[in-house]
């Protein structure tokens, strides 16, 4: 049993600590029931609710959510507005939100599709410094898609390499099970080997510049 003011106050019947939280105009409230026996604690319940209510909305507020923002962009867009937009998405990418750029095509811009891939290229290059592509230019419908998001959500870890590793290479000593030739029995073998051979051979290096024995 715990009082409203954090001391304990030992073990004691369930009645008596319901009357000791009457006394004070508090609840009981069974804090750990795993517990053996039961840990109790005198407290304002609805106090306890509040408080733990505000302390999880102020760790969501911490937490940061990301975001979708987007900018639309057309084929004919002057260097003032694309300039304009250009800022707008780099203080997107700077808080750590994703950005969408739509580009919108009507009538016969479809057939100028390059100035739309271009632009949007452009954008790549001058927000390089505070984003990364993460979905690369493709049309749906008439409508041309890009995404961007900030760089801290992209670090590119280190590819693991799939080289093997070299082998170990041991030397096999013979063992006793197999017998070991002797000195004489192998300078037998090399005579044997020097009569066989035919005289006159000629040898050609691998490259094939080989030049006749003299």
């Amino acid at each position: 049993m715990i009082d409203d003011e954090g001391e304990q106050l030992g073990v004691m019947p369930t009645h008596e600590a319901l009357a000791k939280a009457q006394e004070l105009g508090l609840d009981l409230v069974e804090v750990s029931p795993t517990a053996r026996p039961p840990v109790c604690r005198i407290m304002d319940f609805g106090r306890y609710k509040y408080e733990l209510s505000k302390k999880q909305k102020q760790s969501k507020k911490k937490q940061h959510q990301v975001q979708v923002k987007e900018v639309k962009l057309r084929p004919k867009t002057e260097e003032h507005d694309f300039q304009f937009k250009k800022r707008h998405a780099e203080e997107f990418l700077e808080k750590h939100h994703k950005v969408k750029f739509t580009l919108l095509f009507r009538g016969r811009e479809m057939d100028h599709r390059e100035r739309g891939t271009e632009m949007l290229n452009r954008m790549i290059k001058e927000l390089s410094h505070v984003g990364t592509v993460e979905r690369a230019p493709m049309f749906e419908g008439r409508i041309m898609v890009m995404y961007m998001a900030p760089l801290s959500t992209h670090v590119n870890k280190p590819a693991k390499s799939n080289k093997p590793k070299p082998a170990e290479v041991t030397e096999q000593k013979p063992t006793s099970a197999e017998p070991v030739a002797s000195s004489a029995e192998l300078k037998e073998g090399q005579d044997a080997k020097a009569e066989d051979k035919p005289r006159g051979d000629e040898t050609i290096p691998e490259d094939g510049n080989g030049s006749d024995s003299p």
